[in-house]
């Protein structure tokens, strides 16, 4: 949701989101661009049935990098030499990557980092910077009901 709404806020082709209290009701109420991320997570947790995805977690990517990177190599039926696995992970580094002008999306026309970043921080579970302590409960439960029929653990945490 954090993402969502600092993306929003800098793509100019997107309706401003207005403040944080107001996206924040918007986003749960599946009123926004793309419509209800929980229902848009839950169809495609549903097509691994059916088709071959693989599903990558971001906090897993920072916290080990190389074994993901192995994740995507085993399934796409590879096998790299070590040094080139290497490079991929530095490469794919956030500090990198936001350096990087062809992965760190400038565009002026459409795009106005003086609002936010294309890639702002990188930095795992700092949502809990922008959520109230209410927001958080609301989020949770509100997270808990919506998922309740998959799977799906998407590694979130509460305040607490």
């Amino acid at each position: 949701m954090v993402s969502y709404y600092h993306f929003q806020r800098m793509n100019k082709a997107l309706p401003d989101p207005g403040s944080w209290d107001e996206y924040f009701e918007t986003f749960l109420a599946g009123n926004v661009v793309w419509g209800s991320w929980f229902d848009h997570v839950k169809g495609w947790w549903k097509k691994k049935d059916s088709h071959p995805i693989l599903y990558l977690f971001y906090e897993d990517m920072r916290k080990d990098p190389k074994r993901e990177i192995r994740k995507i190599m085993e399934f796409l039926g590879k096998n790299l030499k070590e040094e080139i696995l290497d490079k991929i992970v530095y490469n794919t580094s956030f500090d990198v990557m936001k350096r990087n002008p062809m992965t760190n999306y400038i565009n002026e026309i459409k795009m106005n980092h003086n609002l936010s970043p294309f890639l702002r921080k990188g930095v795992v579970g700092d949502w809990k910077n922008q959520f109230t302590e209410a927001q958080n409960k609301q989020f949770n439960e509100y997270h808990e009901k919506n998922m309740a029929d998959t799977s799906l653990d998407t590694h979130f945490r509460g305040l607490s």
